[in-house]
């Protein structure tokens, strides 16, 4: 018996999570990459935001004339926390 690993990867143009269907990142992709880019947060930032801006150009083609505010979806999480206390 094989082990299938279940991929959350966007799913273009929709933005969706292809293993989930919520809207990606979803919690298994941001695990992921946090763990991808655990040492090297603003590399991960740099490559959300490429995300985003790819994200922007699909959703408004799907949606024309709607806002389209992706901030706080693709890199809103990932921002270095300051250490508490």
């Amino acid at each position: 018996m094989s082990r299938r690993t279940v991929d959350h990867r966007p799913s273009r143009p929709t933005w969706r999570c292809a293993a989930c269907g919520i809207a990606w990142p979803c919690s298994p992709a941001k695990l992921r990459l946090l763990g991808e880019y655990r040492n090297d947060r603003a590399a991960l930032l740099v490559y959300l935001a490429t995300l985003q801006s790819e994200a922007v150009e699909h959703l408004t083609g799907l949606d024309p004339g709607t806002p389209v505010d992706l901030a706080d979806r693709f890199t809103g999480w990932a921002r270095a926390r300051a250490p508490c206390c």
